[in-house]
């Protein structure tokens, strides 16, 4: 018996010996996140290919259009190519200071814009997992913000001069509202989700997530804003309104090629398959339903245990599938998944089979969405290897809907995406709340 507990020991020292330690000292940390963001910032100036900022040029050149010359938002097209404005009017009203700057000006500004989101983003999913964990505080921030610049959707929001990261955290900001209901902030919930669906219609689905939710007030305030945001859209470009309301929509050609490789939904996979032929509209529509129904099973499943933050990524993957074009750069929607999967991972005693296949797991998936790996598929994706490798973001977004872990908080009640996090850390619980459970439900992703 002796014996065994020195064995048993001995592999714990053993396992502890591997196990990644900070530096104890405060100088120690700084040099070791300094020499960590100056790798980071090499690889990311000199690997990626750069995008030059191109959708941003075209929400300058398309709002300079309508301003400056009196032409329509969808009447502009880049010079040398077929591509103009793609969103609904209501994205080119917000956009309306543009008109002001200069183009450097324009691309500073929302480099900024895009930092602040990065940095919501970051702390709403990162906070409660570091808090709950013991993430060595500022270090842990640093670390983390590192390794989001250098995942695949985030680089390319950036060198693309791209809005996803400002909508995550409009729908993320709600989030964070919904968990201060009892400091009467949640009054303003929905106001960020139906700013993000008048923007794009991908968040659209969290409107759904509110209702099965329970928050019928924050789904009204969601919708009105969406519709509010349109109508406002309608009487400032009336035109221009009509034209993408009952012609634009429709056309997804003018958003891109369904079968262009960086196309990582539904659509994308069956428009692959199927050139050089149109993907069949019914095949689509009816994986887009099952998709769904998994989505609002598995959604309502983890709100009755009381995990919303597992619901809200939910949504997040079930957006990136149903939506006709998801661009490899619109799945920063993934980022919430991987954080509660990492998490669930965390929650396992270390040691423990569970806990290594989950580490195991979100490591993994975040490895593959920083590797450009899709790309490898660019001129030819036909074969086996090319159904499997063109389509792999595909297959990890729908493994993750499969398989993303659903903790067990409470029996009784929802509580939505991080509002443990985020009342922990103000000193009051959320009314009705119980300590967190280690438990999981589905303690494995299904297999990628």
């Amino acid at each position: 018996m002796q014996a065994g507990k020195q064995i048993g020991a001995s592999r714990a020292r053993g396992r502890d010996a591997f196990r990644p330690r900070a530096p104890r000292t405060e100088s120690g940390r700084r040099l070791m996140v300094l020499v960590l963001a100056t790798a980071v910032g090499v690889f990311l100036a000199t690997v990626p290919l750069h995008r030059d900022w191109f959708d941003l040029r075209v929400y300058y050149g398309a709002v300079g259009e309508w301003v400056h010359h009196g032409g329509g938002i969808y009447d502009y097209r880049v010079p040398g190519t077929t591509y103009g404005f793609t969103y609904p009017p209501f994205a080119a009203v917000t956009m309306l200071p543009m008109a002001l700057l200069g183009l450097r000006t324009a691309i500073a500004v929302g480099l900024l814009l895009n930092i602040a989101a990065a940095l919501a983003v970051l702390y709403v999913l990162a906070a409660p997992v570091l808090r709950r964990h013991g993430g060595h505080g500022w270090l842990g921030f640093a670390v983390l913000g590192c390794l989001l610049a250098l995942f695949e959707p985030v680089r390319d929001t950036f060198s693309f001069g791209q809005v996803n990261l400002l909508l995550l955290a409009l729908v993320l900001g709600d989030a964070w509202l919904l968990a201060g209901a009892a400091r009467g902030r949640a009054r303003w919930a929905g106001v960020g989700i139906g700013l993000a669906a008048a923007v794009k219609l991908t968040p659209a689905l969290f409107i759904g997530l509110l209702l099965l939710a329970r928050r019928p007030r924050a789904a009204a305030v969601a919708t009105g804003v969406a519709a509010g945001g349109t109508a406002l859209a309608a009487w400032a470009a009336p035109d221009a309104s009509r034209f993408y309301w009952t012609e634009a929509l429709r056309d997804t050609d003018r958003i891109g090629q369904l079968a262009y490789v960086s196309n990582q939904s539904l659509q994308g996979v069956l428009a692959r398959l199927a050139q050089p032929a149109e993907p069949d509209r019914v095949v689509w529509a009816s994986a887009v339903v099952a998709v769904l129904c998994l989505w609002a099973w598995r959604a309502s499943r983890a709100l009755r245990s009381g995990d919303t933050m597992a619901a809200f990524a939910l949504t997040g993957l079930a957006a990136c599938l149903v939506s006709p074009i998801t661009w490899v750069h619109h799945l920063v929607w993934l980022l919430p998944a991987l954080a509660v999967l990492a998490d669930a991972g965390l929650r396992h005693a270390p040691g423990t089979g569970a806990r290594r296949r989950l580490l195991a797991t979100a490591g993994t998936v975040y490895a593959v969405l920083c590797s450009s790996v899709v790309w490898l598929w660019y001129d030819d994706a036909s074969g086996v290897d090319g159904f499997l490798g063109s389509n792999i973001y595909v297959w990890i977004t729908l493994g993750l809907l499969l398989g993303l872990p659903v903790r067990q908080d409470s029996p009784n009640g929802v509580r939505f995406a991080a509002a443990e996090g985020f009342t922990a850390a103000e000193g009051t619980p959320p009314a009705g709340s119980r300590p967190s459970s280690p438990r999981t439900s589905g303690s494995r992703a299904a297999p990628q």
